[in-house]
């Protein structure tokens, strides 16, 4: 059983950049998949990215070219570099892990493909 611990929100401008980390302990995160998702207050959580466990990314259409998911493996953690940031990208943003083997375009896009999360960072972009 993996645990995570979201870090690295903030407040930040319309326009600059954020690095969130995910510290994964108590198993390795290349047994995941891994991905970020996030919510906005009276919205449902949305996903964001998402990393294979042989590295293939994936992100929704709302963050491609802007947000880059990747891990480091020696330090156990998953990061979500966020460029360009715009105020619709205010939310509370969650770190998850999956154990589970999935095939398809789509799959591992929703919260309940995913099994364990993180307590969740807040990202505030004002405009």
């Amino acid at each position: 059983q993996v645990q995570l611990v979201d870090a690295g929100g903030g407040l930040v401008q319309a326009g600059g950049s954020l690095r969130l980390s995910c510290a994964a302990s108590g198993d390795s995160i290349t047994r995941y998949t891994m991905g970020w998702f996030r919510q906005a207050p009276g919205k449902e959580r949305e996903f964001v990215a998402r990393m294979s466990r042989n590295s293939v990314t994936y992100y929704a259409d709302s963050v491609k070219g802007r947000f880059t998911i990747s891990r480091d493996n020696a330090k156990n953690t998953v990061y979500l570099q966020m460029d360009s940031l715009k105020s619709e990208d205010t939310a509370v943003y969650y770190c998850a892990a999956s154990g589970r083997f999935m095939h398809g375009r789509n799959v591992y896009t929703r919260p309940n493909d995913y099994d364990y999360w993180g307590q969740g960072t807040q990202v505030t972009v004002s405009s």
